[in-house]
């Protein structure tokens, strides 16, 4: 049965319960910025974050040479770049690129995914490392 995309934060919900299912073992995070919170709730959890774009999901797990995996995920329809594929001139977008290159440079594979499949091939080939020339 093929997955029905909903919505970023259902996207989101499905990767985890995937990783939980799939790779029991493996350490992860989720963040919860997918998720509509009271404006209470809001300030409380922003006061616990580090830093603007912070990545929806944390893989703890090391893998040929990268500490871990960092992904910020977008709902399956969404598009981050532009076709001449340079980031589309949105402040939120760019915080959450500028937050992925300097995980890159601290050791973290830190990408984009588009929706569910997208983050679960990435996932897989991460944790199985048959690793493509893409990345």
């Amino acid at each position: 049965m093929a997955y029905i995309p909903k919505d970023e934060f259902s996207e989101q919900a499905s990767i985890c319960e995937y990783l939980s299912l799939q790779y029991p073992n493996v350490i992860f995070a989720s963040d919860l910025s997918g998720i509509k919170l009271t404006k209470g709730l809001a300030v409380k959890i922003k006061k616990l974050k580090c830093a603007r774009g912070i990545p929806d999901l944390f893989i703890y797990e090391p893998r040929k040479g990268y500490c871990g995996l960092a992904i910020e995920l977008k709902a399956t329809g969404v598009t981050v770049y532009k076709q001449d594929g340079t980031l589309k001139n949105d402040t939120h977008l760019q915080e959450q690129e500028e937050m992925l290159t300097r995980l890159s440079k601290k050791g973290y594979l830190a990408l984009f995914c588009l929706g569910f499949d997208s983050a679960k091939l990435i996932i897989d080939t991460y944790l199985k490392w048959f690793f493509l020339t893409f990345i």
